[in-house]
């Protein structure tokens, strides 16, 4: 891939010996974002990933990526309105991009006046209700392609950091009503030195960050807050101009904390848990490795975030809600409603990772919930046969939700940024699929 012998060493000390070659790949180019044009120069030679002009790998995968979309779509039931959508998908990456808004607070925040109406097509009233997630970020194209296949619903991008101290932009589109939304109590800390108070005492006046950039599935190596406590012992009192600048960029971008003396550390795994709003330990213990911890907790939602749009539900579903959980991770979704009081009947939870799929069915039994959890390992064998026997058994779902992997979209995974068409990014048209299916199945039994 043309990554020095160095920068691998790093990137497998940085995530465990156990990491895939995506994951370390991951880990090098979030280290080389020191080198983009707002960066401090102290960056690293930065490997090229670019395919000849017109390559016709690029093509024929592309080629093959829409064939597979039409394959899906043929068997929907809503096959013949979504021709049209695929035949547009193959523009994605010639469209303009979704206007992203700034600053990032959807349609509202809490205890601030926000939108309550919205006009939604007649294909996307629930029930079911269904809440789709993934990076605000995406490539060109990839959230109009997404809002075209889900109804043509705008989408509601939203930074986490305006419900914790911790920044996660991310698009939300919903057919959830925005009437009657409210938080959860007590209302999380914003700021950096409220969530970690015994860091304040190490603080250094020069160092003027309030809030954490994204929390990522890797943290800064041993061998890199080393040579930043190096750099701070050769300097001056207070730091050269040079050195705080190069100290800040690697704060920002590893989400470091000062732990002591010119001393600089990346969060725990528990402190990570806490600013994402999960429980204390949720994703602790059964044999998991702080690598594991690490990578779940990154991938998952802000709980507080997501609790927020889904807090309509508690009036609409008093007697609790049947959730079908899609990309479960760390089951964020399910811990979000729990904590709004909303029973959960019934839970289907579908997730690759037999480690999160650990640790969603640990938290359901630790919470003594008094519902079903059926765990399920892998969206695409999820067809129609088996649906329409979960909800003739189950009386169908109330709730579709889920976020599908980020891979091919995240801006630190520049040389897969394939968008939907990538390998694990595509798995969005799995959840259109099964959404569509879920829809349909229902409306025939009603």
């Amino acid at each position: 891939m043309g990554f020095s012998p160095e920068e691998a060493a790093a990137a497998i000390d940085r995530c465990g010996v156990d990491s895939s070659v995506l994951e370390l790949a991951d880990s090098i180019h979030a280290a080389q974002m020191a080198e983009e044009p707002d960066g401090t120069g102290w960056g690293y030679s930065r490997p090229r990933f670019e395919a000849a002009e017109g390559s016709s790998y690029c093509s024929a995968r592309k080629k093959r990526r829409l064939m597979e979309e039409k394959r899906r779509l043929k068997r929907s039931c809503l096959s013949q309105r979504r021709g049209d959508y695929v035949k547009r998908s193959s523009m994605d990456f010639e469209d303009a991009p979704m206007v992203i808004p700034k600053p990032m607070i959807g349609f509202g925040l809490p205890y601030e006046k926000c939108i309550t109406r919205r006009t939604l097509p007649e294909a996307a009233i629930g029930p079911p209700y269904f809440y789709y997630e993934n990076v605000a970020l995406a490539p060109k194209g990839v959230w109009d392609t997404i809002s075209r296949f889900l109804y043509d619903i705008e989408p509601e991008f939203v930074d986490s950091k305006h419900f914790c101290a911790a920044a996660r932009k991310r698009a939300y589109i919903h057919n959830l009503p925005l009437e009657n939304r409210f938080p959860l109590l007590p209302i999380p800390a914003k700021t950096i030195q409220e969530v970690l108070p015994v860091t304040k005492r190490w603080w250094p006046k020069w160092d003027h960050r309030t809030q954490l950039n994204c929390l990522q599935t890797c943290i800064a190596s041993a061998k890199l807050t080393d040579r930043i406590r190096m750099a701070l012992e050769n300097s001056s009192d207070p730091p050269t101009p040079r050195v705080q600048e190069y100290v800040l960029a690697e704060c920002r971008k590893w989400n470091l904390v000062w732990v002591g003396h010119h001393k600089l550390a990346p969060l725990e795994p528990d402190e990570v848990e806490m600013l994402l709003g999960f429980p204390n330990n949720h994703t602790r213990g059964g044999g998991i490795s702080r690598t594991d911890r690490y990578k779940s907790l990154g991938n998952s939602f802000q709980v507080d975030t997501v609790a927020y749009h889904l807090s309509v539900l508690k009036r609409m579903f008093p007697n609790g809600i049947n959730l079908l959980s899609l990309f479960s991770g760390i089951g964020g979704a399910e811990v979000a409603i729990q904590k709004l009081g909303i029973n959960l009947n019934l839970v289907v939870s579908v997730e690759k990772s037999k480690i999160n799929r650990n640790i969603v069915r640990s938290w359901w039994e630790e919470t003594r919930q008094k519902g079903d959890l059926i765990d399920l390992d892998d969206v695409q064998q999820l067809n129609g046969d088996r649906l329409e026997s979960l909800i003739k058994r189950y009386g169908g779902f109330d709730l579709v939700i889920g976020g599908s992997p980020c891979n091919n979209l995240a801006g630190s995974n520049r040389h897969t940024r394939d968008g939907l068409e990538g390998q694990h990014s595509s798995l969005f048209y799995d959840y259109f699929r099964i959404l569509d299916l879920v829809k349909c199945i229902m409306g025939q039994s009603s």
